[in-house]
């Protein structure tokens, strides 16, 4: 088994520098039998010497490097195939975006943008090319892992159709209840299986298994408890010579707050620059749709609970909820007006927050804010979801760049609480470059369901019992 990972290992990373490598070679035809006599002809013939030439490539060569890592464009096997692709997508063009300014600096003028747009074209063909064959290649030299699944009181037909939509990756083999007893369980384990999944079981029938496979080198996956993930983000400390772990009290250092406040105000003001005329175009069709107000004002919860005026392009009727009755959006709400569905579809309703964001009401990065009521409600049945008021409210957030729309509160309230308690400016500036490519994301704009939208299922909080 480890000399099979091994190879799946070295072929992947054989796939990734193939791919790069390709990319660079594209912008190097570019640079040579174009930009590069541009910028001598107007340096009053400065030359570069090969060394010169090896900078320019490496320099594009390693921020495709970091935007392909960021975006996870190189996931070969671990992303479908149109996945790979859409992060290329990103990677590429991030990449050509941040040279052209470069090319540019150096010819202290700007220049032409169509040879590049030429580079940007037949990279994302190559892209193309290489994300189907080197996914097709992929599932024909390792095949779906044969999985055994182990799982409590929870139902398990949601963790199943989620397996099922990667069939080219995972194999539900078998399914087995907690009940029928660990010696039983630990016996099957040791059968024909690629990895173990443990799916909402009693943390000490969980620590157990996870011993027993440990030993035997079989890959684990399970669903982590809350404490779980605040475990993951402490400090390990050496005050004995016992290994300690600490979670802090505080959610952002001094220093962190002050970074991410810097961040905040700079791209706000920057931003509510560069959009304003597509907020007044909007605004003004909102207002001619059905007279009503372009600007929908909502009191949401930030850090500490304390409660602020939200901002938002108007994307309902106005009397949505005349009875006074907090609800989410659904699936397929009426409520929502047709000039409404397409700004929530490109996130041009969510604009307006930049005004929030420049008061200090919310950050750029956080767990997204929501209504005092629907707080109410979550904090019945899952105290925990106070957590996530520790720190302050964002635009996006982990929940959305990693979840969907539609997502669990439960699971969103993990995944709030992985960002709050792994805190690092480098993950705010990683979770903006995710945020440009979920835009794109149908799914990530969606409504939830109607079964949703009632309560939080008694169910996901006895997982963490």
């Amino acid at each position: 088994m480890k000399r099979k990972e091994a190879v799946k290992r070295i072929f992947v990373l054989g796939l990734s520098m193939m791919s790069l490598v390709l990319q660079t070679g594209v912008y190097a035809y570019s640079w040579f039998h174009y930009y590069y006599p541009v910028v001598n002809n107007n340096n009053m013939g400065i030359k570069l010497y090969a060394n010169g030439h090896y900078v320019i490539l490496l320099i594009y060569f390693a921020l495709l490097c970091v935007f392909s890592n960021t975006y996870g464009s190189l996931k070969i096997g671990y992303l479908k195939t149109g996945d790979v692709f859409f992060s290329q997508i990103f990677s590429l063009l991030g990449v050509n975006v941040l040279s052209y300014f470069q090319i540019s600096l150096m010819n202290n003028w700007l220049v032409e943008v169509p040879p590049l747009i030429g580079v940007f074209a037949l990279q994302l063909l190559i892209a193309a090319v290489w994300a189907f064959i080197s996914n097709m290649t992929y599932v024909k030299i390792f095949p779906p892992r044969n999985i055994l699944l182990i799982y409590g009181e929870r139902e398990i037909d949601d963790i199943l159709d989620k397996f099922a939509s990667r069939r080219d990756r995972y194999r539900i083999s078998k399914c087995m209840n907690i009940d029928a007893g660990l010696g039983a369980i630990c016996q099957e384990i040791t059968g024909s299986y690629g990895a173990v999944v443990l799916w909402d079981i009693p943390t000490e029938d969980r620590n157990k298994l996870m011993k027993f496979c440990y030993s035997k080198s079989i890959r684990v996956y399970f669903m982590p408890k809350i404490p779980d993930v605040l475990v993951k983000g402490s400090d390990q400390v050496h005050l004995f010579d016992t290994p300690m772990f600490l979670t802090r009290e505080h959610a952002l250092t001094v220093e962190q707050r002050l970074i991410k406040r810097i961040m905040d105000l700079i791209l706000s003001l920057l931003l509510l620059i560069v959009t304003a005329p597509i907020m007044i175009i909007t605004a003004f069709v909102i207002k001619c749709y059905d007279r009503g107000p372009a600007l929908f004002k909502q009191v949401r919860c930030t850090a500490a609970g304390k409660q602020f005026m939200i901002l938002k392009f108007r994307s309902m009727r106005v009397d949505a909820e005349k009875d006074g009755v907090a609800r989410l959006a659904s699936l397929h709400d009426d409520r929502v007006t047709p000039v409404g569905r397409f700004i929530r579809s490109v996130r041009i309703d969510e604009l307006p927050q930049l005004f929030n964001i420049l008061k200090g009401e919310m950050s750029f990065i956080g767990p997204r804010p929501e209504r005092p009521e629907i707080i109410e409600q979550y904090l019945v049945e899952m105290p925990e979801f106070a957590f996530r008021m520790k720190m302050k409210a964002g635009l996006a957030g982990y929940a959305q760049v990693y979840g969907k729309y539609n997502t669990t509160p439960y699971d969103k309230l993990k995944l709030d609480l992985t960002y709050i308690e792994n805190y690092t400016v480098w993950l705010d500036m990683k979770l903006m470059l995710l945020t440009l490519k979920i835009l794109f994301k149908p799914e990530s704009a969606e409504g939830i369901e109607e079964n949703q939208i009632t309560a939080v299922k008694m169910r996901d909080k006895k997982s963490d019992e």
